[in-house]
């Protein structure tokens, strides 16, 4: 079975069975509950440890996307796609990296000792006051938050409304392809979209996730969702303190690394991109 750094170096292919239907691929069956790994019990040596954020569904658009997924949305892909990602850190960096990842609440006091937090299924957060403050302070000292798998116009307003109680006066900007970000490790050469499995699943021979089920509060179109979107929030410096990656889901590519069925093209672009983040955020 390949390892996920041999999938970042092209050794993966996608699956030549053109003829077999989304349902028949192995990588379309009904995933497991996640088991996510508790907060840290002790004070980690590493340099850097894999940090998900904890966060409350926002029942609001869960239930206008009709999003049920039967466990809370921070948890998506935690199984797999950490143990994969620490993997190629430890193979492909000198990066002191924590063979142990942990999910972390914005109202534990330790979030201050991890470089990086990172948030799949932003969409759907749903953070207190005293999270939002949290978040604020832990971002301005110095920390760096990396956002991943949201899809689509409905999503993308519901992270708005709460990144914008975060920072209300910072705008969302577009980081062009030349920014350091995208070079501090790898040269990012192909910025294309990274597909998840309701892409491939459930959008065969596209990349991009169709609108799912929602309800009449909710008008989003299929444009909304074609084209990936590399944005930022910048400090007083023009340091980049989060990381939005809209459209994409870097969480697929890194747990999907020894399936066949999911390109090596998307996983490679994912763990240059996943790298290029930690070492940025640690290093600025």
């Amino acid at each position: 079975m390949l390892t996920p750094a041999r999938a970042l170096l092209g050794m993966a292919i996608l699956c030549s069975t053109a003829s077999l239907s989304a349902q028949e691929l192995a990588i379309c069956t009904t995933p497991q509950r996640p088991a996510c790994p508790s907060a840290l019990n002790e004070q980690a040596d590493s340099e850097f440890t894999f940090s998900r954020l904890i966060f409350a569904d926002n029942p609001i658009a869960i239930n206008n996307l009709g999003d049920r997924i039967g466990y809370p949305h921070w948890q998506a892909d935690c199984s797999e796609s950490e143990p994969h990602f620490i993997a190629a850190m430890k193979r492909l960096t000198r990066v002191d990296t924590n063979e142990q990842s942990q999910s972390i609440s914005l109202l534990d006091d330790r979030i201050y000792d991890f470089p990086m937090l990172y948030i799949v299924e932003a969409g759907f957060a749903s953070f207190g006051q005293s999270e939002t403050d949290n978040l604020r302070e832990y971002l301005l000292r110095g920390g760096f938050l990396l956002v991943d798998d949201f899809h689509g116009s409905y999503q993308w307003e519901q992270f708005s409304n709460w990144i914008g109680e975060v920072f209300p006066d910072r705008e969302v900007v577009d980081l062009p392809e030349s920014h350091d970000i995208f070079n501090v490790h790898f040269p990012i050469e192909d910025f294309i979209q990274i597909p998840g499995l309701r892409a491939l699943c459930l959008n065969p021979g596209a990349t991009w996730e169709l609108p799912i089920s929602k309800s009449m509060a909710v008008v989003e179109s299929n444009a909304s969702r074609q084209q990936p979107r590399w944005r930022g929030i910048l400090d007083d410096d023009g340091r980049v303190m989060v990381v939005i990656n809209w459209n994409m889901d870097l969480g697929d590519a890194w747990e999907h690394a020894d399936m066949e069925e999911y390109s090596a093209l998307y996983t490679a672009t994912a763990y240059r991109l996943g790298v290029n983040y930690v070492i940025y955020g640690m290093t600025h």
